[in-house]
């Protein structure tokens, strides 16, 4: 399949040409960045240069025009909509790493993202990408909305819990720490090195834009709070919710997260709380729980690669899903340690 990667020089971008290099069914025949469009990718990302000896960004609108089958898109919120219509028409398959597609509702992308939406027609074809709950859907799909990362590890951590109705779809708590590279490329105050260098912040406290699709998914009300702290890649998910079947237990909890995910390559049920760092450089999810009798409440975690499992890597394994390949193509099935 001939690729195109929009938005390549961002993280996110440069995360699926990396992945995409290994991808037997997956040639990347396009790259754009709009500020570093004429630049070689090697001269920008260096890490890839073996990869991508000569091959150089273009202009974002090349994409309109270009011979590819399926679009990578790896735009800020807001600019996915633009294109995608015109790309289906041209029979272009579609997977969106950015929020564009992933809400349902069009007076929620309104509330939350501050705009009204560009192509509301599309919302109810696009399939959420979270492959451990949506296989079946994905099957055939051409416009995938690729989930967020704090979303990712935060559905997949509270899921089977709510699905088997033991913990209560109100008062849920989901803190959530993230390494830098989330942020994005962009520059600014907080990620300067003086700032960050042993430190650690809460933001987006109430608001975040990742609340509406956790709540979507789940069908559950939680409060959700992010915190970064000075790491590049990793992301840890801790959550809360009220156990309103007695019978949990811890075992019985584990017990669950194994069942669930049996056939799920890229889920691991860990008996001891997942780290930060166990998943970095794979497209692995590390999940685990704890139930306290004491209190009554479950603790649901999880760990994932924020720039892998959480974006380019969950896309590439949708794209995989939608098109009849094997789930695992092309994808890291093990970290990097130390």
């Amino acid at each position: 399949m001939r690729v195109g990667v929009v938005g390549a020089t961002g993280y996110a971008g440069s995360e699926i040409l990396r992945l995409c290099a290994s991808h037997a069914d997956l040639e990347v025949v396009l790259a754009t960045g709009e500020t570093n469009a004429g630049k070689r990718i090697r001269d920008l990302v260096p890490a890839l240069a073996a990869a991508y000896p000569s091959m150089v960004f273009r202009d974002t609108n090349a994409v309109l025009t270009s011979d590819v089958d399926v679009v990578f898109l790896a735009l800020p919120h807001g600019q996915s909509q633009k294109l995608v219509p015109h790309l289906l028409e041209r029979r272009i398959s579609v997977v969106d790493l950015g929020a564009d597609f992933r809400l349902k509702d069009e007076k929620e992308y309104h509330a939350w993202y501050g705009d009204a939406h560009a192509a509301p027609a599309l919302l109810a074809s696009s399939v959420y990408g979270l492959v451990e709950r949506h296989r079946k859907e994905l099957v055939g799909a051409t416009l995938i909305a690729v989930p967020g990362c704090y979303p990712t590890a935060s559905i997949l951590a509270l899921a089977p819990f709510l699905d088997a109705e033991l913990i209560e779809r109100r008062g849920i708590v989901v803190n959530a720490l993230s390494g830098t590279s989330g942020a994005g490329r962009a520059a600014s105050d907080r990620l300067h090195f003086s700032r960050l260098s042993g430190n650690a912040e809460a933001y987006g406290l109430l608001l975040h834009r990742h609340t509406p699709e956790i709540q979507q998914e789940l069908d559950a009300e939680l409060l959700f709070t992010p915190h970064l702290v000075a790491t590049s890649r990793g992301m840890l998910v801790t959550a809360y919710g009220r156990v309103c079947d007695p019978s949990l237990t811890t075992e019985s909890a584990l017990d669950l997260l194994r069942a669930t995910y049996r056939d799920d390559p890229f889920v691991v049920v860990v008996d001891e709380p997942p780290s930060l760092k166990d998943p970095v450089g794979s497209n692995l999810c590390f999940v685990s729980a704890r139930v306290d009798a004491r209190t009554g409440w479950l603790v649901a975690m999880s760990s994932i690669d924020n720039l892998i499992k959480g974006a380019a890597g969950q896309a590439i394994q949708a794209w995989n899903v939608a098109n009849g390949r094997d789930e695992t193509m092309g994808l890291p099935m093990t970290g990097v340690t130390p």
